[in-house]
């Protein structure tokens, strides 16, 4: 299973989501500030939201992820 790592850049007000390691991948803006990256299998690795404190996050932002109970 995939780990999401979540990186905030605070003076850049750029929030990074990451599905698993990384990976070359290809950017595409899908939205105001809202940008993805798809590896080559066309399946999403990351994204990337631009002016997020500022925007807070004003569209949906549609991710699906498998989660798993840690007990």
């Amino acid at each position: 299973m995939e780990k999401m790592k979540f990186f905030f850049d605070k003076e850049g007000d750029i929030l990074d989501i990451s599905l698993g390691e990384p990976e070359e991948a290809i950017s595409r803006e899908i939205g105001d500030d809202i940008i993805i990256r798809m590896n080559a299998q066309n399946e999403i690795v990351g994204v990337t939201v631009l002016n997020f404190e500022k925007s807070k996050m004003k569209e949906d932002l549609p991710l699906f992820a498998k989660f798993s109970l840690i007990q």
